[in-house]
């Protein structure tokens, strides 16, 4: 599963906000919905967030093996 829990830590310490990713940037609501609930997005959305952060995408999301037993 990936999870999208850095996004909102890199987003504080660079003191980026939300919104100012929705006025400013242009990053649609929906997307940021999804990124939240740590649902599909389209790695267009991920490229395109790792431009205006500058950040590498480590920084945005973490790979963690689903729990299958």
């Amino acid at each position: 599963m990936l999870k999208y829990e850095n996004l909102w830590r890199t987003l504080k310490a660079k003191n980026i906000s939300q919104y100012k990713l929705i006025k400013d940037y242009g990053i649609d609501k929906a997307q940021l919905h999804r990124l939240r609930k740590n649902m599909v997005v389209n790695t267009l959305i991920l490229d395109r967030l790792c431009s205006i952060l500058d950040c590498r995408i480590e920084d945005i999301v973490e790979y963690v093996p689903d729990d299958t037993e």
